[in-house]
């Protein structure tokens, strides 16, 4: 029951800071203020009233639509407060099920809630750059520096709480900072060279700067094998996408410009690291176990 309780709770913080994301992603393009004004319509300037401003509940209520000018209002908003909600609802369910479960003592406690809570921040992150760079094509240094800096600072505090005594187990934590801080500069190295790679023989970029900072970051939360998987993960899905959006007639007719088209690849590696992040571990498992080794 409580695992139940605590999971609904997680789906309410969650629709409510994916609606403030909301809120910070349409006024951050735009470097306007996320305190100032009030939330309203970005057609007709109305401001909406608290019934409007439901997470989710407001946008079914109006047909996602502005109750004032009938505006379409976009699907993004109920998107992005649905995905921060589940996967804040999948953070809280593994953390009390290893709390509460058969074999779990008062250690788990200390372990699960603080590994819970950085996942959240995780996610909301990740959505946040998945949005930006799928609308604006824009990954901000201002996030995914402190990601990378927080994703570090997880990691050790996993590895501390995960040791019963930190002044007798230290080479542990400094094992966990040191492998930590290597595969976040290997990491963002991978796509650096493939950066450079392309721009030798195509002379021109592909890849971009803010990518090699987010790959950088997936490897400070999740590790350097994770964070390959996730780049793996985002690449397929970018070729996926991109076949699919050439295999529109409309599209071959103006194949050479949609060469030259830019695609989020930002997007699509934050799709691979929320994979990444549930899947991983027995993704890897299972590739390695078909490998043979």
């Amino acid at each position: 029951m409580m695992r139940i309780l605590g999971t609904i709770f997680a789906v309410l913080l969650g629709l409510a800071f994916g609606s403030f994301l909301n809120l910070c992603l349409t006024r951050w393009p735009e470097e306007e203020s996320v305190v100032k004004p009030r939330s309203h319509c970005r057609h007709c300037s109305h401001t909406l009233t608290w019934w409007e401003n439901v997470p989710l509940i407001s946008w079914l209520l109006l047909h996602g639509r502005c109750r004032n000018c009938h505006n379409w209002i976009g699907w993004r908003y109920p998107l992005v407060e649905l995905a921060v909600a589940v996967l804040w609802a999948s953070s809280a369910w593994q953390a009390l099920t290893a709390m509460m479960g058969p074999d779990a003592s008062a250690s788990f406690v200390y372990i699960g809630l603080p590994n819970a809570i950085g996942m959240m921040v995780f996610y909301w992150l990740l959505v946040a750059l998945a949005v930006l760079d799928f609308e604006n094509l824009w990954l901000p240094d201002w996030i995914t520096w402190p990601g990378i800096v927080l994703g570090f600072l997880f990691t050790v505090a996993s590895a501390i709480f995960a040791t019963a005594s930190p002044l007798n187990d230290g080479f542990a934590i400094v094992k966990a900072a040191v492998y930590s801080l290597a595969g976040t500069v290997l990491a963002a190295g991978l796509v650096l060279f493939i950066r450079w790679i392309y721009l030798l023989f195509r002379h021109r970029e592909g890849i971009g700067f803010g990518d090699a900072k987010l790959l950088a970051l997936l490897a400070a939360w999740l590790g350097l094998p994770q964070a390959l998987l996730s780049f793996a993960v985002g690449v397929v899905l970018g070729a996926m996408v991109a076949v699919a959006l050439l295999a529109f007639p409309s599209t071959r007719a103006k194949s050479e410009s949609w060469a030259l088209n830019k695609m989020p690849l930002g997007t699509f590696l934050c799709i691979g690291g929320v994979v990444s992040s549930l899947w991983g571990g027995r993704i890897l498992t299972a590739y390695l176990g078909w490998a043979g080794f």
